[in-house]
């Protein structure tokens, strides 16, 4: 398979066409390289030849087959890839295929109607024929029943009418017949006497007028009977339907064929009175090559002479005077048996002829008619003419916009947002290039937010780092106290604060705060209670010192203790919330304060000093599972000015927890209320011989699954300590 998809790939290289890829044109390709192997084959003689023929042949069908699909997915693929032509191929569905229908059914209409109104005219001729042959035997009828009121036993009787009738058919032999009580009688003149009609048919009625079949032809007949006298006569006018007379009738029409649809057998017919009689049939068939009498074949060169055909057609005046052909039933009656058979009439014309023929009358309004339609058709014309203009505008108008907004979106794929559709128009086609216009200028204003807020996230990504930075970087640890601290931001920054600030080798200070608000300005604010706090507490650290060497120097002991007892006011709780609150409030914002929480532990003593400014009061969960709340302290820092704040002080035993959280902590919510302080102090509880750390993950685990999927509403800040 690999060689034969190389082969392709090769062949359709050379070609300079893209190689197939579906399986009907690979089958395709295939089927055309066998039918062409197979031309070696079809030129070989004999069988060997034929057998490659009728391969080649139902290969070429079978490629023919899979070329439809294909040249479908040509023609929707690529010429049908074009709005213009897809909106060419919309027109012309549209306007063009209900017009062709539309002039079609008018053409059959009128082709349908040229052939009836022809059939009608061939029609009335021949009526007409037979009303006056009808006439004409009346008076024949009248003349022969008189002369026979005369001279019952007159040999001859003369018809003096004949010379009229005669001058009308000059061209036709007219027989005629009379019946005295059934017997002939002998008309003058001899031209006249009918050696056919030997006798009066028993179905006749007193009066007919109409076409019989006499001996296999043609016949217009009239019979007209009555009594006079006692005597009843008959008088049987007969004119043969024969060229001369078919064509006085297709005069002014075209030519006129009668073909009679008889066929001959003798059948054995029961009379009235039980006498046997034979009933002749005769078919004539105008089509095949034969026809069929008395079950022998008869040639098709009989059957056309048996056919009666008159007229002629002339030469057609325009392009559009074609022949109009039509065929029509004429009732004739078997002559013998006085059954009805069918006759065809054929009739073959031009528009022009019908036209002349029903506008014979008044020819004047005939031309007026015809210069009205003229008229309409060069109306019709004009406004065919305006629409395929307007089509041609309008088609131009929605590709050049579908043109422009392709460019447009090649030109911002490119990443040219400056660029713009030129509006001219005020449609729909026009409201789509502006809106296009808008939602490139919205683009471009959004990428330049994008890029902004990219901006502002990596100022905020390295506001995280340096917050990051004043967080403990590890957990800070005494030989007799075990700490933990965590903090997860609710956005990128936090204003949760914690810090562990140690003094010496027993000392320790502890910080946990939360500012109000979220976001930058908390975490600014953060920042600066972080400075603050380490501020007074490095403060403290450098009065101790200087005030040890002090006492350390001659003379200086009541100078150094001075200074031991400053150092020592920074280390107590208490103080150090007043001096913060006078410093929150006096450079920041009326509306900005925190909550903090400060304690200091002395190891040796096992004693904790603690001071709470707003904050949730801690928990000493001890060792025996009961709670002490640490709720000795003030109001928020920040928010009044000289405020003082107490402190209290409790005694560590091992096995105590101490667990300073945020209100991120007990507060977030669901549909069963807040998380709050007995399920946090239950999971510590629970998990209370495990190290800090683990405890701080089952404690943040169980506020996820509290707040399921939703957002974390608040920063969240846990602080834990156990006494060893």
């Amino acid at each position: 398979m690999g060689r034969l998809r190389n082969f392709e790939i090769r062949v359709f290289r050379r070609l300079r066409r893209d190689p197939p890829k579906g399986k009907i044109h690979r089958l395709a390709f295939w089927l055309l390289i066998f039918y062409i192997a197979l031309a070696v084959g079809r030129i070989l003689p004999g069988g060997a030849g034929e057998f490659f023929r009728a391969v080649s042949a139902l290969t070429f069908f079978a490629l023919i087959v899979l070329c439809i699909p294909l040249l479908w997915r040509y023609v929707f693929g690529r010429l049908l890839w074009r709005v213009s032509n897809r909106l060419i191929v919309t027109y012309v569905l549209m306007a063009l295929t209900p017009v062709v229908l539309f002039v079609s059914l008018a053409l059959i209409l009128l082709y349908v109607f040229s052939g009836q109104f022809a059939i009608f005219a061939a029609t009335a001729e021949i009526n007409a024929e037979l009303a006056h042959i009808a006439s004409t035997n009346r008076a024949f009828d009248l003349h022969v029943a008189h002369a026979v009121d005369v001279d019952p036993k007159a040999q001859d009787i003369t018809l003096p009418e004949a010379a009229d009738a005669s001058a009308d058919h000059e061209h036709v032999a007219m027989q005629v017949a009379a019946f005295a009580d059934g017997k002939p009688l002998s008309l003058l003149p001899l031209t006249l006497k009918s050696t056919t009609i030997t006798s009066t048919p028993p179905w006749a009625a007193e009066h007919f007028s109409g076409v019989v079949i006499d001996n296999g032809e043609l016949f217009l007949r009239a019979i007209d009977s009555h009594r006079s006298y006692g005597h009843k006569v008959t008088t049987i006018t007969s004119l043969p339907l024969g060229k001369e007379n078919v064509g006085q009738i297709a005069r002014g029409l075209g030519t006129v064929t009668i073909v009679p649809d008889v066929d001959i057998e003798e059948e054995p017919d029961q009379s009235k009175e039980g006498e046997s009689s034979q009933q002749v049939k005769i078919e004539t068939k105008p089509v095949g090559p034969a026809v069929s009498i008395n079950g022998h074949n008869v040639s098709a060169e009989e059957a056309r002479r048996r056919s009666v055909r008159g007229g002629s057609l002339p030469e057609a005046q325009h392009l559009y005077d074609i022949p109009v052909t039509f065929y029509a039933p004429l009732e004739t009656i078997d002559w013998v048996t006085g059954k009805p058979h069918t006759t065809f009439t054929h009739v073959t014309s031009r528009p022009s002829l019908l036209y002349q023929r029903l506008f014979i009358s008044s020819l004047k309004i005939a031309a007026v008619v015809q210069d009205m339609l003229i008229a309409i058709a060069i109306l019709f014309g004009v406004l065919e003419l305006a629409a395929f203009i307007m089509a041609v505008r309008l088609n131009r108008t929605i590709t050049q916009s579908i043109r422009d907004l392709y460019e447009a979106t090649t030109a911002i794929d490119r990443g040219d947002l400056t660029h713009r559709i030129k509006v001219t128009r005020n449609d729909q086609l026009a409201a789509l290039g502006r809106s296009f216009n808008n939602m490139t200028a919205s683009l471009e204003r959004l990428l330049e937010e994008q890029r902004e807020k990219e901006r502002l996230q990596n100022e905020l990504e390295i506001a995280q780092e340096v917050q990051a930075n004043l967080f403990p970087l590890a957990n800070v640890s005494l030989p007799m106290l075990e700490l933990h601290g965590a903090c997860y931001p609710a956005r990128t920054v936090s204003g949760d604060y914690y810090d562990f600030l140690v003094f010496g080798q027993t000392g320790l200070g502890l910080a946990l705060g939360d500012i109000s608000g979220k976001g930058i300005s908390a975490a600014l604010l953060m920042a600066t209670l972080h400075s603050a706090v380490r501020a007074y507490r490095f403060a403290g650290m450098e009065l101790v010192s200087e005030g040890a060497k002090v006492m350390a120097s001659p003379g200086g002991f009541e100078r150094g203790e001075e200074e031991l007892e400053c150092g020592e006011l920074f280390e107590e709780p208490a103080k150090i919330l007043a001096l913060l609150n006078r410093h929150i409030y006096r450079s920041t914002q009326p509306e900005k304060y925190a909550t903090l929480f400060l304690a200091h532990y002395e190891g040796v003593q096992k004693r904790l000093v603690y001071s709470t400014g707003g904050q949730l009061p801690p928990l000493l969960l001890r060792a025996d599972d009961t709670i002490t709340r640490l709720d000795c302290g003030g109001t928020v820092v920040g928010l009044i000015d000289n405020v003082s704040y107490e402190q209290g002080t409790e005694q560590l035993h091992p096995g105590d927890i101490l667990i300073a959280y945020s209100d991120g902590v007990t507060e977030p919510e669901n549909e069963f209320g807040e998380f709050g302080e007995e399920r946090l102090v239950d999971v510590v509880r629970r998990h209370r011989h495990l190290p800090l750390e683990a405890i701080s993950e089952q404690v943040m685990q169980s506020l996820r699954t509290w707040i399921g999927g939703q957002e974390q509403p608040d920063d969240i800040t846990l602080v834990l300590a156990r006494q060893l």
